[in-house]
């Protein structure tokens, strides 16, 4: 994945490529969210599982995870399950953190939940940390208030 320093210099020298960038690392984020999910859920991730769920070929798929597998977030084998590496874990665990804080925030300041669903999952991923941090201390603000 790539850092927000790194993606600022990209930015800098050619906008399309950050463009690029952000969406290569937005999919990528995706599939390790989504993969962390049906292990979590069924046991396995299967291609034809992804593929499903993003509604996308399974060719796709197999390309998407050939670059994370290269990446070092994704780890397969022939004819059996995906799999996250302790890395691609990580990156799973950081994309529901920021994933969760998002929709929470937009439902306290009154976003019907199901949209708030909605709309959290594009907004995860551009998210910067002193916003991400902001609307923790929001929530923890408006939750003292409540209890």
């Amino acid at each position: 994945m790539v850092t927000a320093t790194a993606r600022a210099k990209t930015s800098e020298k050619n906008p399309f490529r950050r463009m690029r960038t952000d969406h290569a690392t937005e999919t990528g984020e995706d599939y390790v969210e989504l993969v962390a999910d049906l292990l979590d859920i069924k046991g396995e991730a299967r291609t034809v599982d992804l593929a499903k769920r993003l509604g996308v070929t399974a060719v796709t798929v197999s390309k998407t995870i050939q670059r994370l597998e290269k990446s070092g977030l994704i780890k397969t084998e022939p004819y059996r399950s995906i799999f996250l590496t302790e890395k691609g874990r990580k990156v799973a665990k950081d994309v529901k953190d920021r994933h969760d804080t998002v929709q929470a925030f937009l439902e306290a300041i009154g976003v019907r939940p199901e949209i708030a669903k909605e709309d959290s999952e594009g907004m995860e991923h551009h998210i910067s940390k002193e916003t991400l941090n902001c609307m923790k201390r929001f929530l923890r603000k408006s939750t003292r208030k409540r209890g």
